[in-house]
């Protein structure tokens, strides 16, 4: 699957759409692919207040459970309830209906410590 332009990457495999103060986030196709088919999503409540890098989740699979990390800080303002009922929307469209959360940005030069989609892309193929 081709990255989708527009976004940013972090190392742990999150990526994250900014509009103006509000960021979405969610899991590459790469992550969810290596962890296979997804069965649980656990994520933090809205209004709790997240760090970058910080340890937001876990997500669930049929292979193993993988800590959930956030690439901004800010105050979390929606979370994908819709997740509860179906954590395999991670598999079927992690850019879109798989995203986690919103996410209100505390500091928008955080995004200065993320990959541009060419960076990913580089970083999954080593």
């Amino acid at each position: 699957m081709a990255l989708p332009q527009g976004l940013l990457f972090s190392k742990d495999h999150e990526w994250v759409r900014i509009d103006g103060d509000l960021a979405v986030v969610g899991f590459t196709d790469y992550a969810q692919n290596s962890l296979g088919d997804i069965v649980y999503v656990e994520l933090p409540k809205p209004g709790a207040h997240v760090q970058q890098f910080g340890n937001i989740g876990v997500v669930e699979s049929v292979k193993a459970v993988s800590d959930l990390f956030t690439p901004v800080s800010g105050d979390v303002t929606e979370v994908n309830d819709a997740l509860e009922r179906d954590p395999a929307a991670v598999n079927r469209d992690p850019y879109g209906d798989g995203w986690f959360l919103k996410v209100r940005l505390k500091d928008t030069g955080e995004t200065k410590q993320l990959l541009s989609s060419s960076e990913y892309e580089k970083l999954i193929a080593e």
